[in-house]
């Protein structure tokens, strides 16, 4: 039996995807943050839903609870950073305030995750974080820039990461699903008030965008979640697992569109070499 380890158990992908991982008869630690779902997470099973009050964004009591739970259930071998909030908005109307928050939750709480749990990891050779990501920390449009960077951070941060422990027996996995079922086009997504009349067709559409197909998003958290829970057990698991068809779309489309453009200036690029090379 594993130990899961997931942010954000309460509602959403992390809620879906504890159920699925305990139907796999895993254990999983789940974060929240009210009574209610304290309750509502550990009647999911008895024995091996195990809620615990953290906050991702209150750093100090990380580590002690990522303790905590090794020294009650031995080791961590999952943890999946899947605590994170939205937010659509024109850059130029942002405040840096609403960025410094938003970047605490969706990026330095995971790293602050991450960084508890390698440790013992290390320690075991063994384990496999997953961070979920975003198709829009691939393939950016205008309205979600600033919840895109925090994305995009993730991607690099998630890369980088494997290439790092991949030699130490851990594996990593950043999961960029595209749209999902949630409430992420609801009450958790945030939205900076337009103030500005020339973004009015371009960065004030996200939030109409994202609204407007609330209910009718492309794929079933359940089976995102599903697909996430079967990537621990491949042998080699990718370090970058798209999930929708509109991730897959989106993602290969921009991906294209940047291969065209560095080949239309090859020469451009080719053309500072130092002589003699």
């Amino acid at each position: 039996m594993k130990t899961w380890l997931i942010t954000g158990v309460g509602k959403g992908l992390g809620k879906d995807l504890a159920e699925i991982v305990l139907q796999r008869g895993d254990r999983v630690v789940g974060t929240v943050r009210s009574g209610r779902d304290k309750q509502a997470f550990a009647a999911a099973d008895p024995e091996r839903a195990v809620p615990i009050f953290l906050d991702v964004t209150r750093f100090d009591d990380i580590v002690p609870s990522v303790n905590e739970i090794e020294d009650r259930f031995g080791r961590i071998d999952v943890l999946v950073n899947n605590a994170g909030t939205g937010l659509t908005g024109a850059i130029e109307e942002t405040p840096l305030e609403t960025i410094k928050d938003l970047f605490e939750v969706n990026v330095l709480g995971a790293v602050a995750m991450i960084q508890a749990v390698l440790p013992g990891m290390r320690r075991h050779r063994r384990g496999h974080i997953l961070n979920i990501t975003s198709v829009s920390g691939l393939a950016p449009w205008a309205g979600t820039g600033i919840y895109g960077a925090s994305k995009y951070a993730m991607e690099c941060i998630g890369q980088t990461l494997a290439d790092e422990v991949q030699p130490l027996g851990v594996h990593v996995t950043n999961v960029a699903p595209g749209g999902m079922r949630t409430d992420f086009a609801g009450g958790s997504l945030k939205s900076v008030p337009p103030t500005i009349s020339d973004y009015d067709e371009t960065a004030h559409l996200a939030r109409e965008v994202l609204t407007g197909g609330k209910g009718k998003e492309p794929s079933s958290p359940q089976k995102i979640a599903r697909a996430i829970s079967e990537v621990v057990d491949m042998d080699i698991p990718p370090k970058l697992l798209l999930l929708g068809a509109d991730a897959y779309k989106y993602a290969k489309g921009h991906l294209a569109d940047l291969s065209d453009g560095i080949e239309a200036y090859k020469n451009v690029s080719l053309s500072v070499s130092a002589d003699g090379m």
